[in-house]
């Protein structure tokens, strides 16, 4: 029997409305799964609708449409009023962890605070102690008596994930918690996060716009791009195999060291504005790809091969996963 999975998010879509303005549909129906220990990479431009999706995830943003469950309970918005006990076991880390962390009060009385909020009876993940949360993420126990501008940034994200640890979660959202940091703390939070996950048993949403960073921490990576999912399939594949000309694109935007692309394609122009998507395929004004049809419609997700599927027109009637350059290249010869 299949285990239920930590978060499920179906059909979600966040709108923001704006007064004598057209409105912005931020987040256009995702649907995403995530088991309990599985690392989810979430990836795009600044723009494509991460961050919404994770505060939506949360509760931190109101859905005009779609579902989402934890551990088969419905995640409703925050409010003033105090959240369900099961819930607190949903937690979320910011990308400015300066800004999450009061900054007038020592980090041991913020953790303390923390821990006496988590649920009551035995804890499922990790220390119930201070000193065990502080061990945990790779600070000493001397911490406690210092406030947050005395660390540094890739400390005071340890110190956030402890907070979030403390909780006692079984998934936690990350919205960009490498972003702000140096390669050196990059790598040591990533590897903390990979552990964490491992021992804990944690489903972790990681939120970035660098996929070299999400490849060597990702089980699985889902691709958005403005507001929608364009492909979701285990991190190594997607590296290897690109479907989609987005993610074909990205990849080839990460840097090497001598200088040339991953591969010979590039992003041209600016991710258009979410208030008025183009019609069709919302990817067709950049992609180098694109015929008429994708100018006119919006490819649903089309099974390519063995449990993979991408929203790309490019794909339709495919039996297995071919780079988005050789289609294109058949597409244009056959015109």
């Amino acid at each position: 029997m299949t285990a239920a999975p930590a978060l499920e998010v179906r059909d979600v879509e966040v709108v923001y409305h704006r007064t004598g303005r057209e409105d912005v549909r931020a987040v256009a129906g995702v649907s995403l799964e995530v088991a309990h220990g599985q690392i989810l990479g979430l990836v795009g431009e600044s723009g494509c609708g991460k961050s919404t999706l994770a505060r939506a995830i949360v509760g931190l943003e109101r859905r005009q449409a779609g579902e989402i469950l934890f551990e088969g309970e419905p995640v409703a918005r925050l409010t003033r009023r105090a959240r369900p006990v099961a819930l607190t076991r949903l937690q979320m880390v910011f990308q400015n962890p300066y800004s999450s962390l009061n900054p007038r009060r020592k980090v041991g009385t913020q953790l303390r605070e923390a821990l006496a909020m988590a649920p009551r009876g035995a804890r499922r993940n990790g220390p119930a102690t201070l000193d065990g949360l502080l061990e945990q993420v790779g600070l000493p126990a001397s911490a406690a008596d210092r406030f947050p501008h005395q660390f540094s940034g890739g400390q005071r994200q340890r110190i956030a994930i402890a907070r979030a640890l403390a909780a006692d979660p079984s998934v936690i959202v990350l919205d960009e918690p490498l972003s702000s940091l140096d390669a050196s703390a990059q790598a040591q939070i990533a590897n903390l996060l990979v552990r964490l996950s491992r021992e804990l048993h944690l489903a972790l949403v990681l939120i970035s716009h660098d996929l070299a960073i999400v490849q060597h921490i990702a089980d699985e990576v889902a691709v958005m791009y403005l507001g929608r999912i364009v492909e979701q399939v285990p991190s190594r594949e997607l590296w290897e195999r690109p479907a989609h000309p987005y993610t074909e694109a990205l990849i080839g935007a990460i840097p090497r060291a001598d200088g040339r692309r991953h591969l010979p394609v590039a992003l041209s122009g600016e991710v258009p504005d979410p208030s008025n998507p183009p019609s069709g395929c919302r990817f067709h004004s950049r992609c180098p790809y694109a015929f008429d049809r994708c100018i006119t419609e919006d490819p649903p997700a089309l099974p390519v091969g063995s449990g993979r599927e991408v929203a790309c027109w490019l794909h339709e009637g495919a039996t297995q996963v071919r780079p988005p350059a050789e289609l294109g290249a058949e597409r244009a010869a056959s015109v």
